[in-house]
């Protein structure tokens, strides 16, 4: 069974993630029955369906599609994933922000795609909790990544508040 990070532990991933193969529609794919990310157009296209069968739900978006198709449906989304097709295309770190601050998404933020050690800090502060790196990535070193950093200068979703409106007035940092 594959493996991810998740809430800063390494842990058994029991979902898959569907795509559509060449010719496939969303109304023809076959539907697993078991938990699934499932693409944000197949969702789209079923979504009445797909919530019927009584299944975990999860949804993922491309790099390209934003988070405001999901916008009435997040309560009914266990997992939504953010697709990084590329190291260099970022964005879905803004899909990851705009689920926890605009739309108060509790559920799990997944990254997906070509996910690499080096950008877990910053898709963790973007609000993403979950990584399925690429298979070629060591597991654990990306896990000690995580903690590379014990203090942030700027606000974002993991701290809300800038490393000034942090620090108490006799000027000692605080936790």
């Amino acid at each position: 069974m594959p493996r991810i990070i998740k809430n800063t532990q390494i842990v058994d991933d029991h979902w898959q993630v569907l795509t559509l193969a060449e010719g496939e529609t969303p109304e023809s794919v076959t539907l697993p029955a078991e938990p699934t990310l499932l693409p944000l157009a197949v969702w789209l296209a079923r979504r009445d369906g797909i919530a019927a069968a009584r299944l975990p739900i999860g949804v993922w978006l491309d790099a390209g599609e934003g988070p405001e198709a999901l916008a009435d449906d997040l309560d009914r989304l266990a997992v939504i994933g953010v697709n990084f097709p590329k190291f260099t295309d970022g964005r879905s770190y803004s899909s990851a922000r705009l689920l926890r601050e605009r739309y108060a998404y509790k559920g799990e933020i997944r990254a997906l795609g070509d996910v690499q050690q080096d950008q877990l800090f910053f898709m963790r502060r973007c609000g993403i909790d979950a990584y399925a790196l690429r298979a070629d990535k060591d597991l654990e070193k990306a896990l000690a990544g995580l903690a590379v950093f014990s203090n942030t200068y700027q606000a974002a979703v993991d701290q809300p508040q800038p490393l000034f409106r942090r620090r108490p007035e006799n000027g000692k940092e605080a936790a």
